[in-house]
C-alpha cells in the first residue's frame, strides 16, 4: 500500500515516503502537461467551410477558410462558423488531456474520492 493510501484512509504512514510519493507524481502531472503543450489540435465547423488549430495550450494558432464553401456564408454565418471550428479544436484538447491523465488518476479512474476530480472538471468546463 502507498503512502498516500494509507494517508488517505486515515492511518499514520511515513511522511517522507508521503512526500517523495507526492512529488513524483507532480513531476508525473509537469511531464504530462508539457506533453499536452507540445501538440496541436485541429476541429472544424459543421460546414467544413473553418479550419482551426490550437496548441496544447488551448492558443489559437490558426484558422484556415475554404474559399469555395466560404461564398456559401454570410458575416454571421461566418462569425458563427469559426466559433464551432475554435471549440471544436479545444474539445479535441480537453478530450486528449483526459487520454493523457487518466492514467495519472489512478486505478479507479479517479472516482468520487479522487481529491483533483472537482479541479479537473472545472478545468475542462472552463477550457
Amino acid at each position: 500500500m502507498s503512502q498516500i493510501d494509507a494517508f488517505a484512509a486515515g492511518r499514520e504512514g511515513d511522511v517522507p515516503g508521503l512526500l517523495r510519493e507526492m512529488n513524483a507524481w507532480s513531476a508525473r502531472i509537469a511531464g504530462t502537461l508539457d506533453e499536452l503543450a507540445a501538440e496541436r489540435m485541429e476541429g472544424r465547423d459543421a460546414s467544413g467551410a473553418v479550419l482551426a488549430r490550437v496548441s496544447g495550450t488551448g492558443r489559437l494558432l490558426g484558422l484556415h477558410l475554404d474559399s469555395r464553401r466560404l461564398r456559401e456564408l454570410d458575416h454571421v454565418r461566418l462569425a458563427g462558423a469559426v466559433m464551432e471550428a475554435v471549440a471544436a479544436a479545444r474539445g479535441a484538447l480537453g478530450e486528449r488531456l483526459e487520454e493523457l491523465t487518466a492514467a495519472l488518476s489512478g486505478p479507479d479512474g479517479g472516482g468520487p474520492d479522487d481529491p483533483l476530480a472537482a479541479h479537473v472538471e472545472r478545468v475542462m468546463r472552463e477550457g
